[in-house]
């Protein structure tokens, strides 16, 4: 049975949702209207213009295309991770990019070498898709967890540099920095982990069983997505917190102030 399409009036009724959380910021005062209209804008035209892109990439399924697209996935979601937080763009950008490159290459081949195993990962349908999952999950793991590491340096400096002073290495200084930034960026995924399956179907899986795919092959499908999300966000992690380290320290191991927007 084919999927049916959504109506423009249908569309109209989806928008017409945002209604109930825009008088609830009305009525207790919060702050986000503007925040929330203009994000639910952006992202319409954004997923507009990608459905016109990727109707092009999916019929002329052309390797370089396709890669092509997954460089800008990967550009645009290291500025956004850097971006959204009171970091400087200019000294953090590239080893964000870095991060994000190794993360997204490693775990893109593991998944076609060893768990799809048929070769055909450089197709749109599965290259877009997969390394769109991986690229946002570890964008949101990034930006929790490089913010609270940096912040929470700035915050508890002193007690980094008494560890300093006592001769530890400018690593074993950090290391609780670290723990507590990737546990924040992990707790998340492992929330929505255990519940997966009996209090909610994820989004991969429900937009198969829509379009008419068995059941097990779309279980099968999110266990995998699922362990590669959260082996991906620990990797981009690590590596944009080791990174970014390089550029953020002196040569004491004193943490730079300019790293900071207007610090």
């Amino acid at each position: 049975m084919a999927t049916p399409a959504i109506p423009i009036s249908g569309i109209f009724f989806a928008f017409l949702l945002l209604a109930i959380p825009v008088f609830v910021m009305h009525k207790t005062r919060l702050p986000m209207i503007r925040e929330t209209v203009w994000s639910f804008l952006r992202m319409s035209i954004q997923l507009g213009l990608a459905g016109i892109f990727l109707t092009v990439l999916f019929e002329y399924n052309n390797a370089f295309l396709n890669v092509l697209w997954l460089c800008i996935m990967i550009t645009v979601a290291a500025y956004e991770s850097v971006r959204k937080q009171e970091l400087n763009i200019r000294k953090l950008y590239l080893p964000t990019v870095v991060a994000f490159v190794i993360t997204t290459v490693f775990c893109l081949v593991y998944f076609e070498a060893l768990i799809l195993q048929d070769g055909g990962l450089s197709e749109a349908r599965f290259l877009i898709p997969i390394g769109g999952m991986l690229l946002g999950n570890s964008l949101g793991g990034t930006i929790i967890a490089v913010a609270l590491f940096y912040n929470d340096l700035r915050r508890n400096e002193n007690r980094y540099v008494s560890g300093l002073s006592f001769g530890a290495q400018r690593t074993e200084a950090l290391l609780p920095y670290f723990r507590t930034a990737l546990k924040s960026a992990l707790m998340p995924s492992l929330g929505n982990v255990a519940v997966m399956g009996i209090v909610f179907l994820p989004g991969l899986m429900t937009g198969q069983l829509i379009a008419g795919l068995s059941p097990m092959i779309a279980i099968t499908y999110q266990i995998a997505l699922m362990l590669a999300i959260y082996t991906s966000r620990t990797i981009c992690v690590t590596i944009a917190i080791i990174l970014t380290s390089y550029v953020s320290f002196d040569e004491f191991g004193m943490l730079k102030k300019e790293i900071f927007i207007g610090k």
